[in-house]
């Protein structure tokens, strides 16, 4: 069932996904932190938490996601995946070509996927400034990954002047095409776009398709990067995504296959 507020949402879900139980709340600690103590007390695959505002949100690397209440989409959802645990990571691609496709359809400009969990804007003036920030989380039992749940702060009516720590970085979907975007619908459309790629990550036979739709999306093949993890830092070429999702980076002349990072593009000079 649906928590209404403010008569913001009137759904239990979306008809034709796995996304039956659509669940608004005005205000939580954590969208994702809910969903992870959900998915220990039994809650089946499907569950989706969207919150008007969080006084806790994160980001990779425990990083705060701070939003003002009602500016942003600020959702998680909860899956019980079957793909290898190798895999894994495909499920945080595919939110964020969701994310891609709903915001497409709904606001009519296409951001730009940057590998692997952020949206940026594609172009103009504000090119590579952050729109989305996406952080999946397991639950594991014995050893074995039981649930992921996979949240996303997604910025869709901010104020014309942002805080000043991310006036440089960051930007509002409405800052983009000069209007207010309907929340609903965004989330609506990301659903239903979310189950549509999920269900091609699931089926080896469609995966190549899925992959081919995150290369036409992505800002980042082609650019120069800079790649950071647990075990190293290091710069190179983005120059394709593999037949696995993980992203090949050209560094003087040995291809690297990245699976997890955070991917920081060489600025853009005009």
């Amino acid at each position: 069932m649906v928590a209404r507020v403010n008569g913001s949402f009137a759904t239990s879900g979306v008809p034709g996904t796995r996304f039956a139980d659509v669940r608004w709340v005005a205000e939580t600690g954590s969208t994702n932190r809910d969903l992870l103590e959900a998915a220990a007390g039994g809650a089946p695959e499907g569950v989706v938490l969207v919150a008007d505002h969080q006084t806790a949100g994160r980001g990779r690397l425990d990083r705060s996601w701070v939003a003002p209440p009602g500016a942003s989409l600020l959702v998680s959802a909860l899956l019980r995946p079957t793909v290898a645990p190798e895999d894994l990571f495909l499920l945080t691609l595919a939110c964020g070509l969701a994310a891609v496709d709903a915001v497409s359809e709904v606001a009519k400009v296409r951001p730009g996927l940057k590998w692997p969990n952020d949206l940026v804007v594609a172009a103009g003036p504000l090119a590579d400034r952050k729109l989305a920030g996406i952080l999946a989380e397991s639950h594991v039992v014995d050893g074995r990954v039981d649930a992921v749940v996979v949240g996303m702060g997604l910025n869709l009516d901010w104020p014309a002047e942002l805080p000043e720590e991310l006036a440089s970085i960051a930007a509002s979907v409405n800052h983009l095409i000069g209007r207010p975007v309907d929340r609903e619908a965004v989330l609506v459309a990301w659903l239903r776009h979310y189950d549509r790629h999920l269900a091609a990550i699931e089926d080896p036979s469609s995966r190549s398709a899925f992959l081919d739709e995150v290369r036409s999306a992505s800002s980042t093949l082609g650019r120069d990067v800079r790649v950071e993890n647990a075990e190293s830092t290091f710069e190179g070429r983005a120059l394709d995504i593999a037949d696995d999702g993980r992203l090949l980076v050209d560094c003087d002349g040995t291809v690297v296959a990245v699976t997890v990072g955070d991917i920081v593009h060489a600025r853009i000079v005009n």
